[in-house]
């Protein structure tokens, strides 16, 4: 332990060093661990739709927007990384949750509001990866009947039985109790997050080389030849949302924070592990997304692992889809885990003599030893994970959702409550040249985070117009 802690009079009186000191277990996670842990949260779903993304947009706005969004990101969660504690970075009282980070720093309806953009998001996250995971493993079924009948067959297969059994999945890992027991699952989605997309790197790359002309173009798909001048724009709206979804990380930050150890300060390790993983994942993006486009064209599939971009080697599509499955089993877990805690915290406040609620019961499990159940968990959890696959099987709509979820979330988590926090925290001037620059960046942000959830609104209605239950979903 460090000398700050030895001297810290709440380290706990018997003298372990098994705790920090808060009297919670001695974190050990380090910017390996953190990193991770971001990558897993961030390279998903998002990355698979970023080839038709950028065929909205084309060679030049496309590749701009997806950098923006990757210094906003990394700019935003630096502010937010000095909040975890409170009132001094370094030294201050742990804040464990975003929405804790919030109360302490801003207070009252702003705290509400934060509660319920980030619970808000991560419903709609884990709706949105129960319906990727689903596609993913119908893909690998539909990759074999088309190597078996030929790419002609239409080879519907229903979507809804590979979700069941993604949901079944999450019942049994979501009674992992908590976030500091994960890092082996982010470890494990992490390395199929790079497997799945470096194959759909190389599946374009293969494409490119090969040759065959497809049609690209500096303002991406043409109107009058591609789309109507009205689709265009709904199109690109709904482009940047997509591309929002794919940085959403900022909602579970501060739980990641929560995993690193006391020595070296967390908000520094913090800073590290967002820029690792930030650079990372705006690495691959650029890479999937533009050798995509320039791959597919302007006929990019929203899904390029999915939707059929690929046909051949089948083999290797099969396993690119096996990885995203796995992966988002993972990345699941990483962002229903606040969910959990939330409730699971409320209930403790609210009936602290409920055996129900608080007991712990040892149960020995085969090849695991023992495992602590705890039936309010048990119940809630379970009853969690069928009800957003419940909700995923009514509105299976791969892109849509996502650049719905992450225009709607990407503005109040990513960009304004970090920015408000950094203002209030640093006592800084009103109208001063910095207030100004950090007001219009938030100001901005706000009118894109609208116009994408407007294009992917008007999408939603377009597909559940078009919508057959039982044909697969792209």
């Amino acid at each position: 332990m460090s000398s700050m802690h030895i001297e810290n009079p709440e380290t706990l009186a018997d003298g372990s060093k098994n705790f920090d000191e808060d009297g919670r277990a001695k974190r050990t996670g380090t910017w390996v661990t953190a990193s991770a842990h971001i990558i897993t949260a961030v390279i998903g779903s998002g990355v698979l739709s970023l080839a038709w993304a950028i065929a909205q947009m084309g060679w030049v706005a496309g590749p701009a927007v997806l950098f923006a969004f990757s210094f906003i990101t990394y700019f935003t969660s630096t502010l937010l990384a000095d909040c975890y504690r409170s009132p001094d970075p370094v030294h201050g009282k742990r804040n464990y949750t975003y929405s804790e980070v919030v109360k302490a720093n801003l207070g009252g309806r702003k705290f509400q509001l934060c509660g319920l953009a980030q619970y808000i998001n991560l419903v709609g996250v884990t709706i949105g990866y129960t319906i990727t995971a689903s596609i993913s493993m119908v893909a690998v079924k539909r990759s074999n009947c088309f190597h078996k009948h030929g790419h002609g067959d239409k080879c519907y297969i229903n979507n809804y039985p590979f979700m069941i059994v993604f949901a079944c999945i999450q019942i049994v890992l979501s009674q992992i109790p908590n976030f500091h027991n994960l890092s082996w699952l982010s470890i494990v989605a992490a390395v199929m997050s790079f497997a799945y997309s470096s194959i759909g790197l190389g599946l374009s790359l293969a494409k490119v080389a090969g040759g065959g002309h497809v049609r690209t173009s500096l303002t991406g798909v043409q109107v009058g030849v591609d789309v109507s001048g009205i689709e265009k724009v709904w199109r690109m709206f709904q482009a940047i949302g997509d591309i929002a979804f794919a940085y959403a990380f900022s909602n579970v930050l501060i739980e990641i924070q929560d995993t690193l150890k006391s020595s070296p300060p967390e908000n520094r390790v913090m800073k590290r592990a967002s820029l690792i993983g930030i650079m990372t994942t705006t690495l691959f993006y650029v890479l999937c997304g533009c050798l995509g486009y320039a791959a597919f064209g302007n006929d990019a599939p929203g899904n390029f692992l999915t939707g059929f971009g690929f046909y051949e080697p089948f083999w290797l599509i099969d396993f690119a889809n096996v990885c995203i499955a796995v992966h988002l089993i993972g990345a699941y877990q990483v962002f229903v885990q606040p969910i959990f805690g939330f409730v699971e915290k409320w209930g403790k406040e609210k009936w602290p003599e409920s055996q129900f609620i608080n007991g712990e019961h040892a149960v020995k499990v085969p090849l695991c030893g023992s495992l602590n159940l705890n039936f309010f968990r048990m119940l809630w959890r379970t009853t969690y994970v069928v009800i957003t696959a419940v909700i995923a099987m009514l509105f299976p709509f791969f892109n849509d959702f996502l650049g719905l979820i992450g225009s709607l979330s990407f503005w109040p988590l990513t960009v304004y409550f970090p920015i408000e926090m950094y203002i209030k925290k640093s006592k800084m001037q009103r109208f001063s040249f910095t207030w100004t620059w950090l007001k219009i960046l938030s100001w901005v942000c706000f009118i894109i985070s609208i116009i994408s959830a407007v294009g992917s609104i008007q999408g939603l209605a377009l597909d559940l117009k078009k919508y057959k239950p039982f044909q697969a979903q792209q």
